[in-house]
């Protein structure tokens, strides 16, 4: 059992090293296989397809965003704000990163990704962003993550269409929209966002995540 537990993580960390170093697109099962010296059978009997990696890379993702929005609440920032700034994050690391861009445009083009990272959305909705949907149900916060994901995806994948200012704000303006918060406070958080270096925030949030996964995966 140690052995293969062993064997795992060493796949683990050595695709997802390559995957933030050199694109998840460019990187390989076989390419994988001939850094560490074992066969693809030896792969797959762990993680059947490249896609499975990619997956608890997301998971790890997930992960990751929860304690960053751990941390920005204990430093009194407000949940809504916390979401927002994750949004820019993201499509910051995408606009100035192409292999960040890859893993995430990836990540959204694979449905197993997708299933979860919208689970997860949803669940961490319930909680940070309960304050403005009254009664909804379970299947209204999962219609409003199914939206959510395509202006997400849009978000990262336009970055030719618009600068990046103007796709945050419009982004966020149609996020917090969906959940119902007032106008006065989107325009408030959206305006704090904003005067963020959203750029330099998402170099080092990618930075600290490539660090988080190096971490969790030894």
């Amino acid at each position: 059992m140690v052995k293969k537990e062993k064997t795992r993580d060493k796949i683990l960390r050595v695709s997802t090293r390559m995957f933030l170093e050199n694109g998840y697109t460019a990187t390989t099962v076989k390419a994988v296989c001939d850094e560490l010296k074992i066969s693809k059978g030896n792969f797959t009997f762990y993680f059947p397809t490249k896609d499975h990696v990619l997956a608890e890379l997301v998971r790890m993702l997930c992960e990751f965003q929860e304690k960053l929005i751990d941390y920005e609440s204990d430093r009194g920032v407000g949940s809504a704000l916390s979401i927002c700034i994750e949004l820019m994050t993201v499509a910051a690391a995408c606009e100035e990163n192409e292999v960040a861009k890859d893993f995430f445009v990836s990540a959204f083009q694979s449905k197993t990704c997708l299933d979860y990272l919208r689970n997860n959305h949803v669940n961490r909705a319930k909680k940070l962003l309960a304050e403005y949907c009254g009664d909804w149900t379970h299947e209204q916060f999962v219609e409003a993550e199914i939206l959510i994901q395509g202006i997400d995806y849009a978000t990262i994948i336009s970055s030719e269409a618009l600068p990046l200012d103007a796709r945050i704000s419009a982004a966020l303006n149609q996020i917090l929209s969906i959940y119902n918060v007032p106008d006065e406070i989107r325009k408030e958080k959206i305006d704090r966002v904003l005067a963020m270096d959203c750029r330099e925030l998402g170099k080092r949030v990618l930075s600290e995540f490539t660090d988080f996964v190096g971490k969790e995966s030894n």
